[in-house]
């Protein structure tokens, strides 16, 4: 089985997990995340980096250096970027890697502010809701995902 190269990427605030608003995002770390799409991704044939940033700029940056770097995949979980940034989903339909978005907290159930995403239309999937496992269902979704349409 051929080994994929997926990207996981954070926005803004993630650093903070594990005592940011634990009600909203319970209190696994963005370390411990990180830790098991590694460990998931060995499983899966899957080699998994990750990179966080709290500034759009960097993240846009990271996301075109994804096609240079042949990843097949991405994870994103843009936080506030979310519902803000085209720039982020100019970056990701320019590099046109299939992605997964992902949210730790359902945003649906949240402010209505929340609520838009900028980047739904062009995902492949999106998961939200289930804490820190959204990052381990998004895995395997797109796992399945890239291995049956290439």
């Amino acid at each position: 089985m051929k080994t994929l190269r997926i990207l996981a990427l954070h926005g803004p605030n993630l650093n903070l997990l594990g005592t940011r608003e634990p009600g909203h995002y319970g209190t696994v770390t963005l370390a411990d995340i990180n830790q098991q799409l590694i460990e998931l991704g060995d499983t899966l044939a899957l080699e998994v980096t990750s990179y966080q940033s709290n500034h759009e700029g960097a993240l846009v940056d990271r996301i075109q250096q994804a096609g240079s770097d042949h990843i097949d995949g991405i994870i994103i979980n843009p936080a506030a970027y979310t519902h803000t940034s085209i720039a982020l989903r100019d970056a990701l339909l320019a590099t046109g890697i299939p992605f997964i978005e992902v949210h730790l907290s359902n945003i649906h159930r949240r402010e209505e502010f929340r609520h838009r995403s900028m980047l739904v239309d062009a995902a492949t999937g999106v998961i939200a809701g289930f804490g820190g496992a959204s990052y381990s269902l998004a895995l395997r979704g797109l796992n399945d995902h890239l291995r049956t349409t290439s």
